[in-house]
């Protein structure tokens, strides 16, 4: 048995995801005064009462698509529905009943699947009164509820339970969480869906399509993964308001849930400065971090790929920990390689060295290359300990921590991954001195 999913269904700009971020407790959904700004379906887990649930936001539902994009969020909508073992179809108040809200209501009676009525937006008693001429619909009693003002909430969420199989919640699984992120356009979405061999996210040739960070739960092996496919992220000069700067907040904030990043670029173009830019982010959070190069189809026979890495490294000098791997999504190519670095990356990150071990090869470190001297004062690496793990974190118990120099940090991270490995993440490294936090 897997936990019960519920769709929740309407027109354009209706609340959807303001309802959704309501049930959630969070704000997940993008929130914009704009039909149009969910395109994607958009999960989360809650729980109610000892029932646990997965909540689907959807895109706004019209039964006849006047554009392709209105087409494809019909068809996500229409997938999700089928997921789902019970819908929350929401209504405006305001609007009172459409004829896009009875062409809906019809759907959702074909459909065959509970449908539980809620009424959006009612602010106060006299439009509760307003809430029942949705008892046209015919799809049994109303429930009004105000989303931004959590009005109601709680019923809706009773009625919710009662309509879907009873499941217990699970205490929430540790599991690889993998962001797949990139600047806009360079296939992103065409991966996760390579990845998973199903069109799980809508996938167009033109930028912005993915607005939101999508989650899929995914078994690669025996190993179970978090997979977040997140909008196009742009420079911060190039950033629009609106809709385009919240979905570079939620990239970013994927980012920082992330084990491990995979940074999608396009083999048609050397690395750019966005790419650059996002290589930033990702080892500005210490995240794990591999380098996806996309359409190698188009230029494969063309180019020489020793060459090719060669610039890459050139340029991603930084992170050159970070592998590189050429890959086509929407030829399949590569997609098996990505996964198996990404599970390579996170043992890496989980990886933990003896004190002993540690401080052993800390000595041959510096006997090899002495600490350097400042103003007549000898830097001295008295102790050495791993704190944490995920990402790597190193503290070094030193007699004054204002003589450590970048390029002795640096020599002491090199001589860590040359022993240790640490392939593809970065390291946490932490000086301080003898008696201090």
């Amino acid at each position: 048995m897997t936990k019960p999913i519920v769709a929740i269904v309407g027109r354009p700009n209706v609340g959807k995801s303001t309802l959704f971020n309501r049930l959630v407790g969070e704000r997940v959904a993008i929130i914009e005064d704009e039909p149009g700004t969910t395109r994607d379906r958009l999960y989360a887990d809650i729980a109610w009462k000892d029932n646990a649930l997965t909540i689907v936001d959807t895109g706004g539902l019209l039964p006849s698509p006047p554009s392709d994009m209105a087409r494809e969020i019909k068809e996500q909508v229409s997938i999700a529905i089928t997921e789902a073992d019970a819908i929350i179809f929401l209504v405006d108040v305001v609007d009172g009943i459409t004829s896009l809200d009875e062409e809906i209501a019809e759907t959702l009676r074909r459909s065959g699947k509970r449908v539980v009525l809620a009424v959006n937006k009612v602010d106060n008693a006299a439009r509760e009164y307003d809430a029942a001429q949705f008892y046209e619909l015919v799809l049994g009693d109303p429930i009004p509820v105000s989303a931004y003002h959590d009005r109601n909430t709680s019923e809706l969420l009773d009625s919710l339970v009662k309509a879907v199989p009873y499941f217990p919640p699970e205490p929430e699984e540790d599991m690889m969480k993998v962001a797949i992120v990139g600047r806009p356009n360079v296939g992103k979405s065409m991966l996760l869906n390579a990845i998973l061999g199903r069109e799980r996210t809508i996938v167009a040739d033109r930028p912005g399509t993915t607005r939101d960070a999508i989650d899929t739960i995914f078994e690669y092996g025996d190993r179970r993964m978090l997979l977040i496919d997140t909008a196009g992220i742009r420079k911060r000069g190039r950033v629009e308001g609106g809709i385009e700067k919240y979905s570079v907040g939620r990239a970013l904030r994927a980012i920082s849930r992330s084990d491990v990043a995979v940074l999608v670029t396009e083999a048609t173009e050397p690395v750019t400065a966005q790419d650059l830019h996002i290589a930033g982010y990702v080892q500005q959070a210490f995240k794990g971090m591999l380098l996806a190069v996309n359409k190698w189809d188009l230029i494969g026979d063309k180019a020489n790929r020793q060459e090719y890495l060669a610039e890459i490294r050139r340029q991603l000098r930084f992170m050159s920990y970070a592998p590189v791997l050429f890959i086509s999504a929407k030829q399949r190519q590569g997609i098996t390689e990505v996964l198996d670095a990404a599970m390579v990356i996170y043992e890496q990150r989980n990886k933990r060295i003896a004190t002993s071990q540690l401080n052993r090869v800390v000595g041959e470190i510096t006997s090899a290359y002495a600490p350097p001297s400042t103003g007549g004062r000898k830097l001295k690496l008295l102790y050495a300990t791993q704190a944490e793990v995920n990402p790597p974190t190193f503290v070094f118990t030193v007699n004054d921590a204002a003589l450590v120099h970048f390029s002795y940090r640096r020599y002491i991270e090199n001589e860590l991954r040359r022993r240790f490995g640490f392939d593809g993440t970065p390291l946490r490294l932490i000086f301080k001195r003898r008696g201090k936090e």
